[in-house]
């Protein structure tokens, strides 16, 4: 059996990454973007902090649009493996043929890669991007006995929900001082109404309304809730009513039932959707 170049791996290695032609539409809350910029400029991995859907992952894309680089999104699991991150070899009839992972090819190719709830991959995995996350910009390939230097313009952003963590699932001080941090939260009223607008297509009082009963859950945080609305459940709830449904009957599918399976927090998070609307 030989070893040899897959002719399909440059074609498979590129396929993961995406170059975005259009704007992604973000609502800067703070000095996020330049702050990512210079990191970018000095070549810094970055750190994003937040709760679930207040627009890490949408702030990402713009930051790739707006530098022109290509993106990488890895959505971290249990089940993650160094082999998934950086490549295999794969039998091909007679041969042994190399595929770079989804982490090499941004690597190669200088683009930026995102790890998406890193506390969410094994730590024997997530290891494998210390290399470069220091002045070395390095991955090392052990299977292959390669080390590939990072291309001028790769970046490698993280996040996590720090609302999730627990003993079993934290980010370790060795990882986390590597990165430069941002912290995410929910936007204020006037901007979340915005962006539901805007990602919706609703009418400015129903996204006012939205917005406040996104407000109401997130006060039940820690009572009942182990998280209140994010802005993406606000704008699903917009996107059902702008396709025709009944605010109600929109905001029971999409935040109501969606935050919790406990009949008395159901049926408390009803009350308030009536009292909204």
């Amino acid at each position: 059996m030989k070893t040899t170049p897959n002719p399909d791996a440059a074609q498979d290695a590129s396929a993961q990454l995406v170059s975005l032609a259009d704007e992604p539409f973000y609502q800067a809350s703070g000095d996020e973007i330049s702050v990512f910029e210079a990191a970018a400029k000095s070549q810094l991995p970055v750190l994003l902090k937040g709760p679930t859907g207040c627009g890490k992952t949408r702030f990402v894309e713009h930051m790739a649009w707006r530098l022109k680089r290509p993106l990488v999104t890895i959505s971290c699991h249990d089940d993650l493996t160094t082999a998934d991150l950086v490549g295999r070899y794969l039998i091909v009839g007679a041969d042994t043929v190399w595929l770079d992972g989804p982490l090499t090819a941004a690597v190669r190719a200088g683009a930026i890669c995102y790890l998406d709830e890193i506390v969410e991959a094994r730590k024997d995995t997530t290891v494998v991007i210390h290399p470069l996350t220091d002045t070395r910009r390095m991955l090392p390939l052990e299977k292959r006995s390669e080390r590939i230097q990072a291309a001028d313009d790769f970046m490698l952003v993280i996040s996590y929900n720090p609302g999730y963590q627990s003993v079993m699932k934290e980010l370790k001080q060795s990882t986390r001082q590597r990165f430069v941090a941002l912290e995410f939260s929910y936007p204020d009223a006037a901007s979340e109404a915005q962006i539901v607008m805007s990602e919706s297509g609703v009418d400015a009082v129903t996204a006012k309304r939205l917005v406040k009963l996104g407000e109401l859950t997130r006060n039940l945080k820690g009572q009942g809730l182990d998280e209140g609305a994010s802005t993406r459940l606000l704008v699903h709830a917009g996107l059902l009513i702008a396709a025709g449904m009944t605010p109600v009957l929109a905001c029971t599918a999409a935040i109501a039932r969606a935050l919790t399976d406990e009949p008395e927090m159901t049926q408390a998070l009803d009350d308030l959707v009536r009292a909204v609307f």
